[in-house]
């Protein structure tokens, strides 16, 4: 076996231990980073911006870049984060929506709070994955990525929120006031601006973000 032919083999052999190790250096640093990058917006009115109706919150873009540039299971991850975050808001009363639920029901908050993000910042990593197989320019499959990350935020949160805490006092006072309304179009109302904010911001800041940082950083498209 010439020299060539040898180099060639053992690069073969480095990327097929690389798979099943998993991550690498450099995706746990960018891991850790986004991790900061969360946990510091969870204390800035970019996390969460508190109103008096849903709290309106930018924390699924770190979630959806992760997401897209290390697949799904960090996307699982740092959609953790992010809910964590949201039940720590629950539990301190930082957040007077989530607190109310939180003096409702601790364990119903806890999974509208984590499971939903988790789940949320898997599968945009899906997503991302199914998409950029049929994006043939790797451009269109980043916000894409970025638009659901917000998307299924928005839809998996709602979701639970109507299913755990529909019938109570609290989620019933706000329905009377929208003329008591079937639980669909309650959801469509009080989204509302939350919506029309959350699911561009994060289209264009997560697909451009992430589209640059895949083609900087890891000399990638995808």
């Amino acid at each position: 076996m010439s020299e060539l032919e040898t180099k060639a083999v053992e690069t073969t052999e480095v990327k097929a231990v690389s798979k099943k190790k998993g991550m690498n250096v450099k995706d746990l640093t960018t891991l850790g980073l986004l991790t900061g990058i969360l946990l510091v917006m969870s204390f800035t009115p970019l996390g969460y911006f508190h109103t008096f109706g849903l709290d309106i919150s930018l924390m699924m873009i770190p979630v959806g870049i992760g997401a897209m540039l290390m697949g799904p299971k960090a996307g699982a991850w740092l959609g953790f984060i992010f809910g964590a975050t949201s039940f720590y808001q629950a539990v301190t009363g930082a957040s007077p929506f989530s607190a109310m639920l939180f003096n409702i029901s601790p364990v119903s908050t806890f999974l509208l709070c984590i499971p939903t993000r988790m789940l949320m910042g898997f599968l945009t990593g899906v997503i991302f994955l199914l998409v950029s197989k049929l994006d043939k320019k790797k451009t269109a499959c980043f916000f894409v990525g970025g638009f659901f990350a917000a998307f299924l935020n928005t839809l998996f949160f709602m979701s639970t929120l109507v299913l755990l805490f529909w019938n109570t006092e609290y989620i019933q006072g706000f329905n009377q006031a929208f003329g008591n309304v079937n639980p669909f179009l309650f959801v469509v109302l009080f989204v509302g601006v939350n919506g029309a904010l959350e699911m561009p911001a994060s289209c264009i800041a997560g697909g451009v973000v992430s589209k640059a940082v895949s083609r900087t950083l890891y000399k990638k498209v995808v």
